[in-house]
C-alpha cells in the first residue's frame, strides 16, 4: 500500500483503502479501479490523498523525480553560468556525478532491477543527467572500478557542452532534415566541447574522450572523426546517448521505448558494442509501467509491472475486451506465464 496525492494519479490505480468523505461516508470502496474521470470528482470532494495498492504503482525510476529535478537545476545553473565565466565552475559537476552515483547505489540490489525508462520531451540538461544514470548503471553491471565510473559520470554530464557553442535548436529535429550548413555545425559540437576542456587538469582523459567520441560508431559511420577503435567507456556512452536521444527527441524524431530498443538490437555489433547493448537491455523495460498496449487478441491493456530477464514480457492488466467493452474487476495477465498472448502494438 502506498499513499499518493491526487495530482500523482495516472488513472487505473486500485484503492487499498475505502475512499471516504470528512463525515466518513464511503465514496468508493476498497478495490475500486480509479478511472481518470473519477479523479476530478474526487478533487471536488476536497480529498487530497488516497491509498492505492503498491503492485498497481510499480513503475521504477532510476532517479526519483525530486532528486532528478534538483540535479537538473544544478547542472543547468552551472552550464548556463559557464557561458559567461570560466571552466573552473564546471568542476562542480564532478561532485554532481558522485551524487548521482551515490543515489543509484542507495537503491537496494540496483543491478538486479528492471527500470521503467519513459519516452519524453527533454532539454539538454535532463538528457545529460539521464544518460549519466544509464551509463553508471551499465558500468556497474560491467563491474568497472569506481574511479572510472566517476569519470564516465563527469563525461556524461558534459558530453553535449559543445552544443552550447552552436546557434541551432536541435530538439525534435531530425539530423537528416538539416541542410548542409546546419549538419556541419551540428557535427562540430563534440570538437567544440573537447577543445574547451582538453587543457583542464581537473577532468580526466576518460571524461574528455567521452565528450569527443560520444557520436562515434564501431563501423566508422559516426562523427566527428569517424574512428572505429573506441575506448570502452565511450562505447558505453555511445549506447546510452543514442537510446536517450531517440526517446526524448534530441536531434531526431522522438520514438517509443520499444522502437529505440529495436534500433539498438538492429545495430548490435555493427554500430554499437554488442556486449554493452546486451547489458543495457537487461535493465531497460521494453514497455514501461503505465504504457497502454493492444494485445494480439485485440484487448486494450496497461503494463503494470516487469519480469526480470523477460523485459518484453511484462505483467499487464486488461482494460477493455476485443469488442471495446470495459473489463470490470481485475484481469491480470503475466505474459511470461501466458504464452499465447503478446503485445501487438503500443498506443501513442
Amino acid at each position: 500500500m502506498i499513499r499518493k496525492r491526487l495530482d500523482e494519479l495516472q488513472g487505473n490505480e486500485v484503492l487499498a483503502r475505502p475512499l471516504m468523505t470528512w463525515d466518513y461516508q464511503v465514496v468508493l470502496p476498497e478495490g475500486t479501479v480509479i478511472r481518470k474521470d473519477y479523479i476530478e470528482k474526487i478533487v471536488e470532494l476536497g480529498i487530497l490523498e488516497v491509498y492505492v495498492r503498491e503492485e498497481q504503482s510499480s513503475e521504477i525510476a532510476i532517479l526519483k523525480s525530486d532528486m532528478e529535478d534538483s540535479i537538473r537545476e544544478k547542472v543547468k545553473d552551472i552550464l548556463e553560468r559557464h557561458t559567461y565565466h570560466n571552466n573552473q565552475e564546471l568542476e562542480e559537476l564532478s561532485k554532481t556525478a558522485d551524487n548521482i552515483i551515490s543515489t543509484i547505489l542507495e537503491e537496494e540490489q540496483v543491478v538486479e532491477k528492471v527500470f521503467d525508462i519513459r519516452e519524453r520531451s527533454a532539454d539538454l540538461y535532463e538528457h545529460s543527467i539521464n544518460i549519466c544514470a544509464l551509463a553508471i548503471l551499465t558500468a556497474l553491471k560491467l563491474e568497472i572500478d569506481r574511479q572510472t565510473i566517476h569519470d564516465i559520470g563527469v563525461g556524461c554530464l558534459l558530453h553535449d557542452i559543445g552544443l552550447r557553442y552552436t546557434t541551432l535548436n536541435f530538439n525534435e529535429k531530425n539530423v537528416e532534415s538539416l541542410n548542409e550548413q546546419e549538419l556541419a555545425e551540428f557535427k562540430k559540437h563534440p570538437v567544440y566541447g573537447y577543445s574547451t576542456l582538453k587543457d583542464e587538469n581537473w577532468i580526466s582523459d576518460v571524461s574528455k574522450y567521452i565528450i569527443l567520441y560520444h557520436h562515434e560508431r564501431l563501423d566508422g559511420s559516426g562523427f566527428p572523426l569517424h574512428i572505429k577503435n573506441i575506448p570502452l567507456e565511450c562505447r558505453i556512452v555511445n549506447v546510452c546517448d543514442a537510446f536517450d536521444e531517440m526517446i526524448c527527441g534530441i536531434a531526431c524524431r522522438r520514438t517509443k521505448v520499444y522502437e529505440a530498443v529495436e534500433y539498438l538490437k538492429s545495430f548490435q555489433n555493427i554500430k554499437f558494442d554488442g556486449k554493452i547493448v546486451d547489458i543495457f537491455l537487461t535493465f531497460t523495460a521494453v514497455y514501461p509501467a503505465g504504457s497502454q498496449v493492444i494485445t494480439n487478441e485485440g484487448e486494450l491493456a496497461e503494463v503494470i509491472s516487469q519480469n526480470k530477464a523477460f523485459q518484453d514480457r511484462p505483467v499487464i492488466r486488461i482494460l477493455k475486451d476485443k469488442d471495446g467493452k470495459d473489463v470490470h474487476g481485475k484481469k491480470i495477465i503475466d505474459l511470461v506465464k501466458v504464452h499465447h498472448v503478446f503485445i501487438d502494438k503500443v498506443l501513442e
